[in-house]
């Protein structure tokens, strides 16, 4: 990080609580952002936020007394955003995740998805978790219509949909494979064109290939680019990879911890132009510097233990 910018100088313009604020000019992130970045070919900021966090906050009572795990946290997620979000262990990811797909009723504030307060799980909302959680006794193509068959409609606009998904996720040829007889990678894809079966209006990911080895992790990051690229659908990707961040995301946010709030928020350099390739990208002089700061961020901002 540049001098003009360290991590204590960020710590010490942390924003008031809710307040959503970039890293300084001074670092290498480029331009604040006090709104979404678009995506190429995304629709205009006016439209209504894919999801939107307005004043949320989230805590429990424990044995302790009163725990605060969210706190005035407030973020818009626009149609065809690509966003990461990193942050320290403990910082409310995952529980942000979870409020979003209405897993969570949030204590304060509202949580917004296509303009419509979230209530609960709802077809508006696809999830992809660390496991596939497919079920075993049914075959990709069959995994993949279930949320469709469910919502019924016609048998053949349902075949035709899930063929078309499945050519998505390059796994036309494997539609009557059951779980055990595919890859992780082969699993995690079917969850995935699963999500976007009901056309939702956001796909949540948390850290869908943390159980993966490096390898099949990279491919499976350049095909989730290139379904994103696709679907054009609006991703919410939670991670603590850095790097895979760096690859994925067109939008950064980062989390600070105890409790967590919406520490930062902006335009990741690296993707623009939007179809740069990971080689493309890993080659980018500014990637090492991006890195290094996006970690010290999220070390600055962990939990005080």
């Amino acid at each position: 990080m540049t001098p003009e910018a360290s991590v204590t100088d960020l710590q010490q313009e942390r924003p008031a609580p809710g307040r959503t604020s970039p890293p300084r000019t001074g670092a290498s992130f480029g331009p604040p952002m006090t709104n979404s970045p678009p995506a190429a070919d995304s629709p205009p900021r006016t439209q209504t936020p894919a999801a939107e966090l307005i004043s949320v906050g989230l805590s429990f009572q424990s044995s302790r007394g009163r725990a605060v795990v969210l706190e005035d946290v407030n973020l818009k997620i626009f149609p065809g955003d690509f966003v990461c979000v990193l942050g320290p262990s403990g910082c409310g990811k995952t529980s942000l995740l979870n409020l979003v797909a209405g897993y969570l009723p949030g204590t304060e504030g509202e949580v917004l998805v296509g303009g419509a307060p979230q209530l609960g799980p709802n077809p508006r909302v696809g999830v992809v978790f660390q496991a596939p959680n497919l079920f075993p006794w049914l075959t990709a193509f069959k995994n993949i219509e279930f949320g469709l068959k469910m919502l019924g409609g016609e048998k053949k606009k349902r075949r035709e949909r899930v063929l078309e998904l499945l050519k998505l996720i390059s796994l036309e040829n494997s539609r009557d494979l059951l779980p055990h007889e595919m890859s992780g990678g082969m699993r995690q894809r079917v969850a995935i064109a699963r999500a976007l079966a009901l056309d939702s209006k956001i796909v949540l990911l948390d850290e869908p290939f943390s159980a993966l080895d490096a390898l099949t992790r990279e491919m499976m990051q350049k095909h989730l680019r290139d379904i994103w690229g696709q679907a054009r659908r609006c991703f919410f990707f939670i991670t603590h990879d850095v790097q895979e961040a760096l690859l994925l995301a067109n939008r950064l946010v980062v989390m600070s911890a105890s409790p967590g709030r919406i520490f930062a928020d902006f335009k990741n350099p690296l993707r623009e132009p939007d179809d740069r390739d990971f080689e493309e990208v890993r080659a980018d002089p500014r990637f090492p510097g991006l890195r290094a700061d996006l970690l010290e961020m999220i070390q600055g901002n962990s939990c005080v233990i």
